[in-house]
């Protein structure tokens, strides 16, 4: 039997193959997919079968996937095209008569007001309409949204967001990754909806709070109207469409969408989830034991 890990060039993509191997899944049984497939010649090197799919080339994808083969389709990041892309990549795993299409959903999709919610809505009606055997992983926010953020958080000693009291199940990428690998290698999970998150949901003034200690330093969580958020993302940096869907997703939060109660996760990894506690303290430490950041953090 083949895994196939579409987007393995990418983050959770990489860890999901790293997670196959850990399981003792044969390395020649793995086929890790992307199109930039220099970041994965490492896996090559360990027996990684690695090839390279562009999802705008349907020929690419059927030449990858072989009967009974199990798919993981990790969710594209071309926003605007990502719908086509998906439908193309199911096309293919239909034609090609897979055991298995897995799906990296987002959390309660199919109740979900987000707007980032709206691609995924799409794709899972089209797995339901293909007949194919799918999984949906319908993954909540990861934990590295905050994380990667950590040194802003410092630096301005405050969390930005529009998320009011709302709570959000996140976790690591790790744990997405290692519920994805598990459903590919274990037992029938055909026509399973899984929704993924965090064992311990948090607000963002929990977050600030967890920054503060880990830190030693006051943060706060600042609540800023949708417009206002825009504005200081965009400021910060972002394209004005990615800042948008952010701070859309906090609103999403405020309403309970990203929050997850079912356990599913823990129970796929068996084990619990990671903490934001726990992840909160590793990015700190990382800032602070950093060449350059202790000074930063010592002069901010």
């Amino acid at each position: 039997m083949n895994f196939v890990i579409t987007g393995a060039t990418g983050q959770l993509g990489r860890l999901v193959v790293e997670s196959l191997l850990r399981r003792n899944v044969a390395a020649d049984q793995i086929i890790a997919t992307g199109r930039e497939t220099s970041r994965v010649l490492d896996l090559a090197d360990r027996g990684v079968r690695v090839r390279r799919v562009d999802y705008d080339d349907p020929g690419s994808l059927r030449d990858v996937f072989t009967r009974g083969s199990r798919v993981l389709l990790v969710s594209g990041n071309e926003f605007g095209r990502r719908v086509d892309h998906h439908r193309n990549v199911i096309d293919a795993a239909k034609a090609s008569q897979v055991g298995l299409l897995a799906y990296t959903s987002l959390a309660n999709a199919g109740r979900s007001g987000i707007a980032l919610a709206a691609d995924h809505q799409a794709t899972e009606k089209a797995l339901e309409e293909s007949g194919l055997p799918f999984t949906l992983l319908r993954n909540s926010w990861y934990l590295e949204n905050y994380t990667g953020r950590v040194a802003t958080y410092l630096e301005h000693g405050v969390v930005l967001g529009s998320a009011g009291d709302g709570k959000v199940s996140a976790a690591t990428r790790a744990d997405y990754a290692e519920a994805a690998a598990a459903v590919l290698v274990s037992g029938d999970h055909a026509g399973v909806i899984y929704e993924l998150g965090g064992d311990e949901a948090f607000g963002l003034a929990d977050l600030a709070s967890a920054v503060a200690n880990a830190a030693t330093r006051p943060v706060t969580y600042q609540e800023l109207p949708f417009d206002q958020y825009v504005e200081a993302l965009v400021g910060a940096g972002l394209p004005d469409a990615y800042a948008a869907a952010l701070a859309d997703s906090d609103l999403g939060i405020a309403r309970g969408e990203l929050l997850v109660p079912t356990g599913d996760l823990s129970r796929l990894i068996g084990r619990p989830t990671t903490s934001m506690h726990d992840a909160i303290s590793s990015a700190v430490r990382a800032l602070i034991d950093g060449p350059s950041s202790e000074a930063g953090l010592r002069a901010s």
